[in-house]
């Protein structure tokens, strides 16, 4: 594996350690490597109003995008749990709005590592190019 890569994964496992999961107790590191080299991380945010709870990949995209970064180029999820994790529905859509493909670094708690792609994740997904603008005639 690639040395960035694996990089990627120590900065999400560390964001992980941040995590506020009182309720699941399933906490979630991320780290979105971006285009331009810079990386973010984020970890789960959990809120007893339970729809608020903000994920790992959202919340480390999110500070990205507030940094002035759009492109990403990769991302790595890290998790305690021996489960291999996998970011839900809502994360595969936010990472397609920046990002057509890139490879997701999966690791559980036990250091098992894969990777997939976001195609594979997300497969016939839309994306912004559906809502560009037509030229008006």
């Amino acid at each position: 594996m690639e040395d960035r890569y694996l990089n990627l994964l120590a900065e999400a496992k560390a964001a992980g350690a941040n995590s506020y999961s009182p309720y699941s107790r399933y906490p979630v590191g991320a780290a979105i490597l971006w285009e331009t080299g810079r990386i973010t991380t984020g970890c789960n945010v959990e809120n007893s109003s339970y729809g608020l709870t903000v994920c790992a990949e959202r919340n480390a995209i999110y500070k990205g995008i507030c940094e002035g970064e759009r492109k990403i180029s990769a991302l790595a999820v890290s998790v305690q749990d021996s489960k291999m994790p996998s970011p839900c529905g809502a994360c595969r859509q936010v990472i397609r709005e920046f990002a057509e493909e890139c490879p997701i670094i999966l690791q559980n708690g036990e250091g098992k590592i894969a990777i997939s792609s976001l195609r594979e994740l997300l497969p016939n997904s839309f994306g912004p190019e559906f809502l560009e603008k037509n030229e008006r005639r």
